[in-house]
């Protein structure tokens, strides 16, 4: 008992010497509407030129960071699935060609989404890269990430839950002024789904705009969240189309593709990627994910492939937190929780981001594994083993704030506020990384939440060859004194 007691005392001070310990935040948000940028707002501006290229992204395109996916539309009509691209800004010294396609939902019919692979790049480079032709032509560049390595220093921001409202705007902007290099990004985009009939599609086309001053610059790595899923069966467009718009996930699939394959997944919904010191598991929380279906196998077998001694960091996005104490959403991470906590722990997961509650939380290192139903801790207790959870589902979206937490605010919990914001994660080597949770604060950028997150795999590692290096010692020094006598 009192071995038990001066463990948990142990984790304790270990979290609260990294940030605040069980804080509720008094913080009140004077927030701006919540309601969604009017269309004709500049933030939606549509491109100079005939069918020039527009809603311009990129994310990783194969497993290891040497490969880019450029995505486009064009409205107008097919054009050119060319990407031109070099070293230096003006001279494309290659050319890679992609393919286009398009898709209708209701009545919208939308443009022609192009998709290009930009393969064989050097690590650590910056590539200057052109789309369309003429007068229509628009220039970018992006960097690739270091040579995956296990003191590759990196920096992600984590987003979710953006939308395409003015604090949504106040999100983008401060994170692109933050420094991070790439978006980790926890599901639900443009809330397009609030719409309907033909202005689900033309609000997928303005958030395509709105993000592309980052998207086209630097990879986000794109997850789902239930606002993708667009289940909507009271879209008939006759008495002869019964069905309505019933393909889940359609607007998402054709328009965000991801390097699923590079993974041996068999859907792009959930994925892995490694990139600098970090591997990064998507996992898609509105998909079957019970034991022996088809996530659950990949997920099993990815775990496998982890080798933390070339990448130390081990991060899972998921929509749906599996910890969370706000009114909002409670629970609803539970089934997932019961599923895949017990590998989180065995594979030391470092840090799980989540969205879905529309407000900032941190949890401690926590598990609950131990729990069935008829015996084990009913609760959660500290575990120096278990992830910490990150729930950003903060980034501005037209639902607005999720602004009652659940009291007394559980043990669990390190901190908690309702308000809109961003993280960063800034990764300086195999052992340490910093991490900040910045608030929207009437459109300006404070830093609120920040901690030093310790590696789970090195920090235990090294603590267990500093403790074999003392006990090879001894026994050297013992043998040394028995030679002796």
């Amino acid at each position: 008992m009192l071995l038990h007691l001066f463990f948990s005392l142990f984790v304790f001070l270990t979290l609260t010497d990294n940030g605040n310990a069980g804080v509720t935040s008094s913080f009140v948000r004077s927030e701006f509407p919540a309601v969604d940028i009017p269309l004709e707002n500049e933030v939606f501006a549509v491109p100079k030129g005939y069918n020039a290229p527009q809603q311009v992204h990129i994310t990783q395109g194969d497993y290891e960071g040497k490969s880019v996916i450029v995505s486009w539309v064009t409205p107008d009509k097919p054009g050119s699935s060319e990407v031109r691209y070099g070293l230096s800004k003006g001279k494309y010294d290659f050319t890679a060609k992609g393919s286009f396609t398009n898709y209708t939902f209701y009545t919208y019919k939308s443009g022609y989404i192009h998709k290009c692979f930009l393969n064989g790049l050097q690590y650590d480079t910056k590539y200057y890269y052109e789309i369309g032709n003429g007068d229509s032509a628009r220039n970018f560049w992006f960097e690739t990430p270091p040579k995956v390595d296990p003191d590759a220093s990196y920096t992600f921001g984590i987003i979710g839950d953006l939308g395409q409202t003015y604090n949504s705007l106040s999100t983008l902007q401060h994170y692109m002024n933050s420094g991070a290099k790439s978006v980790l990004f926890v599901g639900d985009l443009s809330y397009a789904d609030r719409y309907k009939y033909h202005d689900v599609g033309v609000r997928w086309d303005s958030w395509g705009r709105f993000v592309e001053p980052s998207t086209a610059y630097q990879p986000w790595i794109w997850n789902t969240g239930n606002h993708e899923i667009e289940y909507m069966p009271y879209m008939v467009k006759s008495c002869n189309t019964a069905q309505g718009e019933v393909t889940m996930f359609k607007s998402y699939l054709y328009r965000y593709p991801t390097p699923y394959q590079a993974s041996n997944s068999t859907s792009p919904l959930w994925y892995s990627i490694r990139r600098a010191s970090a591997h990064i598991i998507v996992l898609s929380t509105y998909s079957p994910f019970v034991k022996y279906t088809p996530q659950w196998k990949w997920l099993r077998e990815e775990f496998k492939n982890v080798d933390r001694e070339k990448t130390p960091w081990l991060i899972v996005l998921m929509h749906v937190p599996i910890y969370n104490s706000n009114v909002a959403h409670f629970m609803e991470g539970e089934s997932m929780r019961s599923v895949f906590e017990a590998w989180f722990i065995e594979h030391k997961v470092d840090v799980i981001f989540s969205g879905h509650v529309h407000a900032y939380e941190r949890s401690y290192r926590i598990s609950n594994i131990h729990f069935n139903i008829s015996s084990g801790d009913p609760y959660p207790v500290p575990d120096e083993t278990a992830p910490v959870y990150i729930t950003v589902g903060d980034g501005g979206n037209k639902e607005g704030l999720a602004a009652r937490f659940r009291d007394p605010q559980p043990d669990y919990s390190a901190f908690r506020e309702s308000s809109y914001g961003h993280s960063t994660l800034e990764i300086k080597n195999r052992t340490h990384a910093f991490y900040h949770w910045n608030r929207n604060d009437d459109g300006k950028k404070v830093k609120i939440d920040s901690f030093v997150l310790h590696n789970l795999y090195w920090g235990q590692n090294h603590q267990q060859r500093k403790s074999n290096q003392y006990r090879l010692r001894s026994l050297i020094l013992n043998r040394a004194s028995t030679a002796q006598l």
